[in-house]
């Protein structure tokens, strides 16, 4: 016999459907979804192949998100008919059937709901995600490189688009920084939450002693700028330089000096680009993360002036917001939201959904207590 009891479960759906249609406006989602039907049919474009994929990305997450509303006010109705019938039957298969449909139904609720949470200015754009090594030597640069192949696995499980935009190999194994664009609806919005301190426990494999090693890592994550931003830098403002790319170990991959290190002289802010196959494609590249760099420091001003954040906007990203322990005992945890996973070989492996979950909600309830 079931310890579940259908006459909440059931109501409790409907609700949280009910308040997730609100704050979704449907009228709204279905006023965008023609929108980019329009522009999806339009005869000219793939003339940008960029927007084209944009538009085509947006439309696809725009309809399946649709869809996904509309199938479950119906997949509550046949969960409904299943508990019914499996009582008038005394069918135990079929009462397990439903069970399973709740869970199921009560898994892509919460994935809206969390998809609600997203409402910042910026959400919706793509992400640039840059991460440093920090402190723990050659444990550190590894630990850097295993933390993009876990954001990358992430992007693909999910099927979204990415590019590596720029990479400094460190000396002896694994990275300096590199910094990567993922393209995908409300991408900003979602990895947001994963900026901050990284830190790692483990034996290390490159002491030959077997010491455990601490090291840490950090992550930037900016949104990533479009040219209905304003946002203009005067010329005078940059120093540009450029040099050869470079590869693992040093060496050189490139015979030409294609790679392009920028900097903001009046704030110190540099961006390096070496991926692309040119100089005026790293150049290109250099001068929008720049500007959304630039873009999000201004708004964090403005932000800070009128006291919604407080402190600097270091520490309103947290400091070592996640540990990874390998020794002496496996676990994943979030020192903001308290969630944790047992099994770090999977989180590496980009299955991080629980904890970005985890995190825009902690993130909204935050909100909330400084409002």
């Amino acid at each position: 016999m079931t310890s579940i009891d259908f006459s909440v479960e059931i109501p409790q759906l409907r609700s949280t459907l009910s308040s997730i249609e609100q704050v979704t406006d449907i009228e709204a989602l279905d006023a965008k979804i023609a929108d980019l039907e329009k522009q999806a049919s339009s005869q000219d474009l793939w003339d940008d192949v960029d927007n084209a994929q944009k538009v085509s990305s947006s439309l696809s997450h725009a309809q399946s998100e649709r869809r996904r509303i509309s199938q479950l006010s119906s997949r509550i109705e046949d969960l409904e008919v299943m508990v019914q019938l499996a009582a008038e039957e005394d069918d135990a298969d079929t009462l397990e059937e439903a069970e399973q449909e709740l869970v199921s139904i009560h898994k892509t609720l919460d994935e809206l709901e969390v998809r609600t949470l997203l409402s910042g200015e910026y959400d919706e754009r793509d992400a640039v995600i840059t991460i440093r090594a920090g402190a723990g030597g050659v444990d550190a640069a590894d630990f850097a490189e295993m933390l993009m192949r876990m954001y990358l696995r992430w992007a693909e499980r999910h099927g979204h688009a990415h590019k590596v935009m720029d990479t400094s190999y460190a000396e002896e194994a694994g990275l300096k920084s590199v910094t990567f664009e993922i393209s995908a609806p409300f991408a900003y919005g979602t990895l947001s939450v994963e900026g901050g301190t990284h830190r790692l426990v483990r034996i290390s494999p490159f002491d030959n002693q077997g010491r455990r090693q601490t090291s840490f890592a950090a992550v930037e994550v900016i949104p990533l700028i479009e040219s209905t931003d304003s946002i203009e830098i005067p010329d005078n403002d940059l120093k540009v330089d450029v040099f050869r790319s470079s590869g693992p170990g040093g060496q050189s991959v490139n015979t030409t000096d294609s790679a392009v290190r920028m900097t903001h002289l009046p704030t110190g802010t540099v961006v390096s680009m070496q991926d692309e196959k040119s100089q005026i494609q790293n150049r290109a590249a250099a001068l929008r993360v720049m500007q959304s760099r630039l873009l999000l420091l201004k708004k964090a001003e403005e932000a800070a002036e009128r006291k919604e954040l407080a402190g600097n906007v270091k520490a309103s990203w947290g400091d070592q917001m996640r540990s990874y322990v390998l020794n002496p005992y496996q676990m994943v945890k979030d020192l903001r939201t308290e969630y944790q996973e047992g099994n770090p070989s999977s989180v590496f492996d980009g299955e991080i959904d629980e904890f970005i979950d985890a995190g825009i909600r902690w993130r909204a309830e935050q909100g909330k207590l400084q409002d």
